[in-house]
């Protein structure tokens, strides 16, 4: 007979269903404060959902009980290397967040250029066009980033 077989539990599951939940809504926010509570809790929700996923049962040490009555140490490992990861996710994350407020005042994700085309595009019902100039990719402005000025201009012959 094995010790503690019995499932998840309900409340473990809508938990799960919760910390996901809420973790998808935050990282859906333009404000990097918002985005770095989103992932912490999906990472937690993520968590409990792979622990939920192992054998209960007692510790799985060779020798102190027989292998069917141990629990599953694999979702354990695999929890420890998320929470691992999920740390040195949320300290990256805190330093761009940090470092977005100390130069512009605000931790908020600007649109940039595509965006702000989408929006246009999508506001007025249109379907963007495909790129049919027939210039080769080294020609095109749209497929490659421009040099900066200082050697566009000396590549030109004119001085800086």
């Amino acid at each position: 007979m094995i010790r503690g077989a019995a499932g998840p539990t309900l409340v473990l599951v809508l938990a799960v269903g919760v910390l996901v939940a809420a973790g998808v809504t935050l990282l859906l926010e333009r404000s990097l404060t918002r985005i770095l509570l989103g992932i912490i809790l999906l990472g937690n929700g993520v968590n409990l959902l792979i622990l939920l996923g192992g054998r209960s049962g007692a510790a799985p040490l060779v020798g102190s009980t027989s292998q069917g009555e141990m629990s599953d140490a694999l979702p354990q490992a695999m929890v420890l290397t998320a929470v691992v990861i999920t740390f040195g996710l949320t300290a990256f994350l805190l330093a761009v967040a940090y470092r977005s407020w100390y130069t512009s005042g605000d931790d908020e994700v600007q649109d940039d250029l595509e965006d702000r085309q989408i929006v246009r595009l999508a506001e007025s019902n249109e379907v963007s066009t495909a790129d049919l100039g027939g210039e080769g990719p080294d020609e095109d402005p749209e497929q490659v980033d421009p040099e900066p000025a200082r050697r566009r201009l000396h590549r030109d012959g004119e001085k800086p």
